[in-house]
């Protein structure tokens, strides 16, 4: 079934990446809802390697402070919410419960860490995409970024869960008057081929 112009116009067309942000709070049912919507997309064996962490607090920002760019200091200072699209490297571990029709899913993964690691890496990515249509769907505008210190953010984070950080995205309600104008996008024929 195919969406309607406004849904399409709401996840892509009219969609933007924002640095400046209104004042309406972004609510834990507006997190779960988004969360809920991004879960039911698919990965690889259904293996599910991403986790997030929504850092909302005065406390939590702080924190992440010293893992940011210049460029990306103020705007994630500011934003309501800042999530770190994680995933784990032990994925395989849940696969008896994402995957219970095959038993052997583990021993894919258990014993080749490269695998596992392309694995949680390119699943974990899908994720932390559907991630963002999601939180367009419920009405959430983002801001992806790389741009800060892997390394910092996963000691101040991830460290007690053996987490991977992939990249952020700041989460809230973008203010309109603060959008740069759209880049250039490539047409199909510059990067595609049919084969």
């Amino acid at each position: 079934m195919a969406l309607d112009a406004a849904a399409l116009d709401a996840l892509f067309r009219e969609a933007r990446t924002h640095n400046a942000w209104t004042d309406q709070p972004v609510t834990d049912d507006d997190l779960r809802a988004a969360f809920d919507l991004m879960k039911m997309a698919p990965t690889s064996a259904n293996c599910a390697p991403a986790r997030f962490v929504f850092i909302r607090t005065p406390e939590g920002k702080e924190k992440l402070k010293p893992a940011l760019s210049a460029g990306n200091l103020a705007k994630t200072m500011a934003a309501p919410v800042t999530v770190i699209v994680a995933h784990d490297p032990h994925f395989y571990d849940h696969l008896y419960k994402l995957f219970p029709h095959n038993a052997d899913a583990k021993s894919w993964f258990s014993g080749n860490y490269s695998l596992a690691e392309e694995t949680a890496m390119r699943n974990g990515s899908l994720q932390g995409a559907y991630f963002i249509l999601a939180a367009r769907a419920v009405g959430l505008d983002c801001g992806p970024m790389s741009g800060f210190d892997k390394s910092k953010v996963e000691s101040a984070f991830l460290w007690d869960r053996g987490w991977k950080c992939n990249f952020l995205i700041n989460l809230g309600h973008g203010d309109p008057a603060a959008v740069h104008p759209r880049g250039p996008r490539f047409n199909f024929d510059e990067v595609s081929i049919l084969a």
